[in-house]
């Protein structure tokens, strides 16, 4: 037992050497979807802290993403997230792709399926309130009609 332990240790150990690239993308502003469509500072804040770590090109990274192996669950977690949806490209998404994922947003919202349990048990800022889940899905509904007409 006392070997095997040791051995897993020295796993754990050899595992802090491969860190993951914490190097967010260069990007243009004028692309993100907070610059095109200029929500309201209440509605730019809940994206912000519910969305953008693992749907922008700017994730933060916390002190735990440097311990081997979470690190590696958080970044295939991030890029995940991005190719999903990534709001610091989402002027670069034709219309359609616009629309279609604004809907993903405010139905995954309703379903409570957004942002992730896993995130908001250690990020209590994501967790949306009834009112802020309102908001966020009558906005993503202006938005996405607005594109469609």
């Amino acid at each position: 037992m006392k070997k095997i332990l040791i051995a897993l240790l020295v796993v754990l150990v050899v595992l802090q050497f491969f860190q993951i690239d914490k190097t967010n993308p260069e990007t243009d502003i004028n692309q993100d979807f907070l610059t095109i469509h200029n929500p309201p500072t209440e509605i730019a804040s809940t994206m912000k802290a519910a969305c953008y770590d693992c749907h922008s090109n700017k994730s933060v990274y916390p002190w735990y993403s440097n311990i081997q192996p979470i690190g590696w669950y958080l970044k295939d977690h991030i890029e995940d997230g991005k190719k999903h949806l990534n709001f610091s490209e989402f002027g670069t998404y034709t219309p359609k792709k616009q629309a279609h994922k604004l809907e993903e947003c405010y139905e995954l919202i309703e379903k409570g399926e957004m942002p992730l349990s896993s995130y908001t048990i250690i990020h209590k800022e994501a967790v949306l309130s009834e009112a802020q889940k309102t908001e966020l899905v009558s906005y993503f509904k202006e938005i996405e009609k607005s594109i469609k007409e």
